[in-house]
């Protein structure tokens, strides 16, 4: 938790469900999908010092762990929070790094301020690195923002889509916990699912929120093709704290069914360093 980027940053009540009891079966058994249909992938956050210190190495070591996919965060919109030294490296130089140590990057995050300001940049560059999607992770408005305060940001985020998409990139935004408060009756996130164009920006679900009471898979029914991508996370009420995937509360079988009606394509472990491998086991068994 020290070093997570999406910290739990509530602790759950009492009404949570119980951890679910994980099964003998294999996952694949259980959700009628086969190995092929996912590929595995990590957000780069929570290992950043690492990463910085030996890109190739700390690269290369996710591999061995069994993860094929690389989420980065932009060198640009997050120098300030240890990446500036990547800038020096291209998009076409970094893609090469990163493929020579057995990823893929398929995707990034984006700060809004990059986005306002450097957006034609930031689309050549994820070019560069053949990514397809762009995903800002946080309109990051003040604490008391209002929910028409969000839908214009929303508003403002389909215009940028607008151009992603033209450049062949699909758009999509990441939540916190903060989306999953509310302004009187009304949830942030449902507004913003309402505001954000489906075709233009696809959503990006942080599994983390699963402590507060909402459930990924509840959401992949519920708005079916409006989601690109997940971060995994798992949570124990028992402990008050994440643990690997598979040891938590998350139904895995159930997110794994719901994912492929909400149209997700790629999944991206995001919580402390300790966790990467046991999660990776757990995913092996999909």
């Amino acid at each position: 938790m020290k070093t997570t980027r999406r910290k739990f940053i509530k602790k759950s009540g009492t009404a949570l469900a119980s951890a679910a009891v994980l099964s003998q079966i294999p996952l694949n058994l259980l959700t009628g999908c086969s190995a092929k249909d996912f590929s595995f992938g990590f957000q780069v956050w929570t290992i950043r010092e690492k990463l910085i210190a030996d890109f190739a190495g700390t690269l290369k070591a996710m591999s061995e762990l069994g993860y094929s996919e690389v989420e980065m965060c932009s060198p640009l919109g997050y120098s300030g929070a240890g990446f500036e030294p990547l800038n020096k490296l291209s998009g076409a130089e970094m893609k090469q790094i990163i493929e020579d140590n057995g990823l893929r990057c398929t995707s990034s995050h984006f700060t809004s301020g990059e986005l306002n300001e450097s957006l034609d940049n930031r689309i050549q560059w994820a070019q560069e690195l053949g990514m397809k999607q762009m995903i800002l992770s946080s309109f990051w408005l003040a604490e008391d923002a209002s929910v028409d305060d969000y839908r214009q940001a929303a508003e403002q985020l389909n215009v940028m889509a607008e151009k992603t998409k033209t450049a062949g990139i699909q758009m999509g935004f990441h939540n916190h916990h903060m989306e999953f408060e509310k302004r009187g009756n009304e949830l942030i996130y449902d507004a913003l699912l309402e505001t954000l164009d489906p075709d233009l920006v696809k959503m990006q679900f942080q599994v983390a929120v699963v402590n507060i009471g909402y459930q990924a898979a509840d959401y992949f029914r519920n708005s079916p093709g409006r989601f690109i991508s997940a971060h995994l996370a798992d949570y124990s009420p028992e402990k008050e704290t994440e643990v690997p995937i598979g040891q938590g509360m998350v139904d895995w079988p159930d997110f794994f069914k719901a994912a492929k009606v909400g149209g997700v394509k790629n999944f991206y472990v995001e919580m402390d360093p300790e966790t990467f491998k046991p999660s990776a086991q757990f995913l092996k068994e999909v």
